[in-house]
């Protein structure tokens, strides 16, 4: 993606930078719900000890 640029924007591999981009998108929400999970699930077995 990086060299295709400074060479010509024709020679970017567009479906390569969209999964690029995707993956930025969804990598923020996925940790935030893995951080939840992985919170509630360790506040639940400190109160119940």
């Amino acid at each position: 993606v990086g060299v295709g640029s400074t060479t010509r924007l024709s020679a970017v591999r567009w479906g390569i930078a969209k999964r690029i981009v995707w993956a930025w998108v969804l990598t923020i929400p996925a940790s935030a719900v893995v951080a939840a999970l992985t919170f509630w699930v360790i506040r639940f077995f400190i109160a119940e000890a």
